[in-house]
This record gives structure tokens, C-alpha cells and sequence, in this order.
């Protein structure tokens, strides 16, 4: 898909009125900076593993998304 290219205030102008502007966007190579994923082997005591558990499915989310949750509050938590 070839993106259409305009200038800065007609595209501010058409994102005000609710026009639609993702022909103006290359989706395809779009990244979000700091996102990068890197995989990381952790090794926990089974009674830390059941905890996650157990919280993990009061939440309703997997064990792998507590983990991260609990790691990024603790993180911005301390950069504060």
C-alpha cells in the first residue's frame, strides 16, 4: 500500500475532524520504542510458582502477565 503524503497542518486538520488518516502511516515497519521483547529464564520455588498461581487466577490473567505486572509496579515504583 503507497501512503499518501501531506503536510503537517492538513494532517492535524483531518485528525480533528475524526477523519480517517492511516493511509498516512506505514503500519507495516511501525515499532514502538523501548517495546523490544527479550526472553529470560527464571527459576522459582514451587511454593512461589503456586502463589503466582493463586493470584494470577483471582486477577483472571495468566502467570506470565502477573510476573511482568508485579516487575513493571516494582520498577517504576523504584525510577520514581
Amino acid at each position: 500500500m503507497k501512503k499518501k503524503f501531506i503536510k503537517a497542518g492538513d494532517f492535524d486538520t483531518k485528525f480533528e475532524l475524526g477523519e480517517d488518516i492511516s493511509e498516512h502511516f506505514d503500519l507495516e515497519n511501525a515499532s514502538r520504542p523501548g517495546q523490544k521483547q527479550k526472553r529470560v529464564n527464571v527459576d522459582f520455588p514451587v511454593w512461589m510458582i503456586q502463589s503466582l498461581d493463586r493470584e494470577a487466577k483471582k486477577m483472571g490473567v495468566t502467570r506470565h502477565s502477573i510476573i511482568k505486572f508485579w516487575i513493571s509496579e516494582k520498577l517504576q515504583h523504584i525510577a520514581s
